[in-house]
């Protein structure tokens, strides 16, 4: 844990007085490290989120440039940024919003063989991306490491989010073990604003120790209806990527 000066004290100090937060918590805050893959819809409220709270490093990747099409969603970027990579949007943005943390840009598209390299050690792994191929990217390196990932995904009004830590809970192959159809898919602005904030609600309870995570639960969002509903979620017994941990 890192020491808390005075500001921020006086910064966080609504969340310190949260019950079981304190200046314990907020010190996880400062010294904890996270990874968001993708810096659009979903990326956008997670990344804000997280720099709010004072999380102490953020490492943030996406190798697509922003594009005007993104704008009703994607709230790091903004018109006078298009053209620009979104990893680098996206730090300027989360450096304005909180000059106290350090945020690590990368715009390289993740792979299994860069993976390594890109994402290193940190705390939690957070799945802000639009395809599954990335995604099980993330998923295998969360397996190997032993690092606990947060998944959110949306489509329209709908959206899912759920806390992955093999072998206590599944991983993403047990869940969704192919990948559905690719291609542009429709985005309300405010689905991914929901499931994002969720997503970086998991990441906080799980870096200060408060709460309870959606382990073994895939938490569903139906805007259009206004309900959320849980299912629960089981390992596969010869899940191709998990299936060799212990049961």
């Amino acid at each position: 844990m890192m020491e808390l000066n005075d500001t921020d004290r006086i910064r966080y100090q609504r969340q310190i007085s949260v019950p079981g937060w304190g200046e314990e918590g907020q010190a996880r805050i400062k010294a904890a490290r996270v990874f968001i893959a993708g810096a659009g819809g979903l990326g956008s409220p997670v990344a804000f989120y997280l720099a709010a709270a004072g999380v102490g490093e953020i490492t943030i990747c996406d190798s697509d440039r922003v594009e005007l099409t993104n704008l009703n969603r994607q709230l790091l970027h903004s018109d006078e940024r298009i053209g620009e990579l979104k990893a680098e949007s996206a730090a300027k943005t989360l450096r304005r919003l909180n000059p106290g943390i350090q945020v690590v840009p990368n715009s390289e598209h993740l792979e299994g063989t860069n993976a390594r390299r890109i994402i290193g050690k940190p705390d939690i792994l957070l799945d802000c991306l639009d395809n599954y191929a990335t995604r099980y990217v993330l998923n295998a390196y969360s397996i190997e490491h032993g690092i606990p990932l947060v998944h959110g995904a949306i489509w329209g009004w709908v959206g899912q989010v759920t806390f992955l830590s093999p072998p206590v809970t599944p991983c993403l192959k047990c869940i969704v073990p192919t990948p559905p159809p690719g291609g542009i898919f429709p985005a309300v602005g405010v689905t991914p604003g929901v499931i994002g904030t969720l997503q970086a609600m998991e990441a906080l309870k799980f870096l200060t120790g408060i709460g309870t995570n959606l382990m073994g639960t895939m938490l569903f969002f139906d805007g259009e209806e206004m309900t959320f509903n849980p299912l629960q979620v089981r390992r596969g017994v010869s899940c191709p990527a998990c299936g060799h941990l212990p049961v």
